[in-house]
Order: C-alpha cells, then sequence, then structure tokens
C-alpha cells in the first residue's frame, strides 16, 4: 500500500482542487510517525507534492519541540497513535492548543479508537494500510479548510496578485489577457505538479468545453515569452505542462 507517487499520478487527486484557494509558500507538516520506513515514504510523497514535512519519531521529542518552537508556523501535523513516549492521543490537545490541524495515522482501527480521536478534535482519521494518494487528498482537503488566500504569489521575479489580476516583473507590470492570468495561477497553484491539458481546460473553461485541447499551448507560449518562463514553465511528454518553482 506505502509506496512513492510520482508527479503524473497526482493529476487525479489534483481533479479536487482546481479552482480552489491556495497559498503559494510551502505549507509545514509535522509527520510523527514511529516507524522509520513510513515515516520516510510519507515525506517523500510530501515533498513530491509541494509541501515541506518535518519528521518525528518520539511523541516526547514532539511535545519538547512544540514547547520551545511554538512560534514556528505549522500548518498540519500527521499523527500516530502509538509513539515511543507521549502517544498521540497525549499529544494532540497540545497540537490543538497551537491551532494545529491533526490528521491521525494509525494500526488502531477500532471504532472506540476513531471516535476518541475525532471527538477530541482531529481533523480526519485513517487506518493503516492506506494508499498514498488517499492521504494527499485528505492533506489537501484539511489544509483547503484553514488555509488563507495568499496576497502575492512569487516565482523568481516575477509576483502575481490574484485579487487584484495584476502580475509584475522585476517591478514592471505585465499585461496578461484573462485566460492568460488564470493559467499562470493554476500553474503556480500546482508548481512541481504536471498538469494534463484536460486539467487546465476544465480549470479555464468548465466541464463543456468543446474546443481543441491544444488551446493550452497558445497560453503556455504567451506566458513563456511574457514571464521569459522558459525554463520555468515545463512541457511534460504525454502529459501537459509543469511550472518549476526549483
Amino acid at each position: 500500500m506505502f509506496e512513492i507517487v510520482k508527479n503524473e499520478q497526482l493529476r487525479s487527486c489534483q481533479n479536487l482542487f482546481i479552482g480552489e484557494a491556495c497559498v503559494y509558500m510551502k505549507e509545514r507538516i509535522l509527520v510523527i510517525e514511529d516507524s522509520a520506513a513510513i515515516n520516510e515514504l510519507i515525506c517523500i510523497n510530501l515533498e513530491t507534492a509541494g509541501y515541506e514535512p518535518m519528521p518525528f519519531w518520539d511523541g516526547d521529542a514532539v511535545s519538547v519541540w512544540l514547547h520551545d518552537e511554538k512560534h514556528q508556523w505549522i500548518d498540519l501535523a500527521l499523527l500516530d497513535v502509538m509513539l515511543p513516549g507521549k502517544d498521540g492521543f497525549a499529544l494532540l490537545p497540545q497540537l490543538r492548543a497551537l491551532k494545529i490541524p491533526v490528521i491521525f495515522l494509525t494500526a488502531k482501527g477500532d471504532l472506540n479508537s476513531k471516535i476518541h480521536g475525532l471527538k477530541d478534535g482531529a481533523e480526519d482519521y485513517i487506518v493503516k494500510p492506506f494508499e498514498m494518494l488517499e492521504l494527499l487528498v485528505r492533506v489537501e482537503k484539511v489544509l483547503a479548510r484553514y488555509r488563507k488566500e495568499a496576497e502575492v504569489f512569487v516565482v523568481r521575479d516575477v509576483e502575481i496578485f490574484p485579487e487584484e489580476r495584476r502580475v509584475t516583473k522585476a517591478g514592471r507590470e505585465i499585461p496578461l489577457k484573462p485566460m492568460e492570468f488564470d493559467c499562470l495561477l493554476q500553474l503556480v497553484k500546482y508548481k512541481n505538479i504536471a498538469l494534463s491539458r484536460e486539467q487546465l481546460i476544465h480549470a479555464l473553461w468548465g466541464v463543456d468545453f468543446d474546443g481543441e485541447t491544444r488551446t493550452i499551448d497558445v497560453h503556455i507560449a504567451r506566458l513563456r515569452k511574457k514571464l521569459d518562463f522558459q525554463d520555468v514553465i515545463q512541457t511534460v511528454p504525454r502529459i501537459g505542462y509543469r511550472l518549476n518553482s526549483q
């Protein structure tokens, strides 16, 4: 069940979220799991999806870190129940006090444990083993509930202002047509993830679009030229496009 999800495989997950608000900066996710192998795989998949995972293997270590570093913003915690030191149920109140949403990832699949975790404030409860794509979907859904739309997205020297629908490059405003702007927003939102032409069309025109999917290629070509994004907006063969934020 546990595997590394390739960028192209994330397309089924992305379909659920196209058009929702997004924060461009990497969201930080605590991965609190005592199995080193599972912890590492979760972190790899989160990094692939554009998040910043922070691994922990011991409940007491997490508790001390949260006390010492509670000023640092954490967006989500993936929390095992059975941990060395403090268990997940004992850590939950501390995480909630810091307003950190929690998804339990645990082998404890009995009804009482699920009710315990959810009644005490967890956002979700996932029983092992689970599919990694399912985890990524649930992570995004929880983050979407807590996320505030960014005032500005930054890619190199380009700044994108969603509310004003305005783009600047090195401080100079770059005029974009409405569809070019919307296309750019989708690429920025799903940075480092391959988006198919069909997904971009669905986001820009909706499901009833009857035109040619290659219409997207025209908008991409204009964005590359206007923003000097030839190496930023990358072509993914047989898929579509990916915005490389590295």
